[in-house]
């Protein structure tokens, strides 16, 4: 039982030998070490344009879920998910042997329909648009002329009859010569009224055959607007890009059987995004659209996006306290990705005071995701965690962790740590 005390004496015994003179030694090393110089500057306070945060999500300016106008089945998917398409380009494309037969069928109708038409036309020697006068027919004009000659030859025949009453009763002619006359005046009379019905006739048959060319072109017009929506039927078995946008989905494979409403694709435009920012409560009133908005998200820490509010909802949520404001952002570059969470500041009327700092005080840690300075307290080195705002040519605006008039660190920070000893100069 006595060797294990003895054990640990002798463990104890050698430790203490082995530290004993390190320690002294290193501390002394410690104080003597020369404290390092670096570039300094002041945290200025400045007054710029009246801002409050806010946070949201950045939205596609449009997303459109692809359809099929047509059931089909799916011949070709040209596009994948993430590619960018131009409006106008095929995303999806559906077998067209039945709607190439069909605009055959049609355009064949369509061919028959204007035969007839000129069939039509050629019967009454009318063609075109203009207004048709049946009395232009050969047949109508060549009748019309016989009924006026032989009318002309009745009123002719009617005058003798009556010259020649008049002179039986005065007694200088016979009564058989006024017989011969009056029977003349019946001839004339019947012929006239044969030649009325025969131009009546040829009337009506023009007018009947002008009916017909007007049920030619009704024909006519049913077999064009035929073979525009066999056309279309045809173009809607591709599914084209109704915009230039990225493919984020498209759940369709060849050889599948597609109605109409089955998605083919998810068409986001993201040119311009939209950023739904959640306001306070407290700053209902505030917001107006026209603001000038900058956003900051986690994929670009160090970049401000400029938008401005285009929508304002004027309902508050009764549960989270917050109404909802929309900002629009130009996005060439596509580096604005709906979904992505931004922090923003929204520009007022009026102006703040707020801490800037040189450019070159702020650097970013990856490791803690967060912008830090250095500044100088008591000779030693101390390190913050700030919150950094917008750019003012080489100063930057520090929103927290930082108070006016203290002295930051500019040079060589990455050699500091928290509580290193420094010398400054300016």
């Amino acid at each position: 039982m006595s060797r294990i005390p003895i054990f640990l004496f002798m463990v104890v015994l050698s430790l203490s030998a082995c530290s004993g003179p390190q320690g002294p030694a290193r501390k002394a090393e410690a104080v003597s070490a020369p404290e390092a110089e670096y570039a300094v500057g002041k945290a200025l306070v400045k007054e710029v344009a009246s801002s409050f945060s806010a946070n949201g999500s950045f939205i596609a300016e449009e997303t459109s879920d692809l359809a099929p106008a047509a059931g089909g089945r799916v011949a070709a998917t040209p596009v994948d998910v993430g590619d960018f398409v131009k409006k106008g380009e095929v995303i999806c494309r559906l077998e067209q042997r039945e709607a190439e037969l069909r605009l055959e069928q049609a355009r064949a109708a369509l061919e028959q329909s204007k035969f007839m038409l000129r069939q039509a036309e050629s019967r009454v020697g009318h063609s075109g648009p203009g207004a048709f006068d049946p009395e232009s027919v050969p047949e109508v004009s060549s009748s019309r002329a016989a009924y006026e000659s032989a009318l002309a030859s009745a009123r002719l025949a009617a005058a003798d009859a009556r010259r020649y009453e008049n002179l039986v009763r005065s007694g200088d002619v016979s009564q058989s010569s006024f017989e011969k006359f009056r029977t003349q005046q019946e001839t004339a009379e019947a012929a006239a009224n044969s030649a009325r019905r025969q131009y009546e006739g040829q009337l009506n048959a023009a007018r009947q055959n002008f009916g017909a060319i007007e049920a030619a072109r009704a024909a006519l017009a049913a077999a064009e607007s035929q073979v525009a929506q066999a056309r279309k039927n045809l173009e809607d078995t591709s599914i084209r890009a109704p915009f230039d946008g990225y493919v984020t989905d498209r759940p369709t494979a060849v050889g599948q059987w597609l109605g109409t409403g089955n998605k083919v694709a998810t068409l986001v435009r993201i040119a311009r995004v939209k950023l739904r920012l959640e306001i306070p409560e407290q700053q209902a009133a505030l917001v107006k659209t026209g603001m000038g908005v900058t956003a900051r998200v986690a994929a670009y820490p160090q970049r401000d996006f400029a938008g401005r509010v285009s929508a304002v909802v004027p309902a508050v949520d009764s549960i989270s306290r917050v109404f909802i404001a929309e900002a629009r952002f130009d996005n060439p570059r596509a580096e604005l990705r709906p979904g992505m969470f931004a922090s923003a500041r929204v520009n007022l009327p009026g102006t703040e005071r707020a801490v800037f700092v040189p450019e070159r005080a702020v650097f970013y840690d990856n490791t803690t995701d967060a912008s830090h300075v250095y500044i100088v307290a008591d000779g030693v080195a101390r390190l913050r965690v700030v919150l950094r705002g917008d750019s003012d040519g080489d100063q930057v605006r520090v929103l927290s962790g930082l108070e006016g008039g203290e002295t930051v660190i500019l040079s060589n920070q990455t050699d500091l740590y928290d509580g290193a000893p420094v010398s400054t100069r300016p």
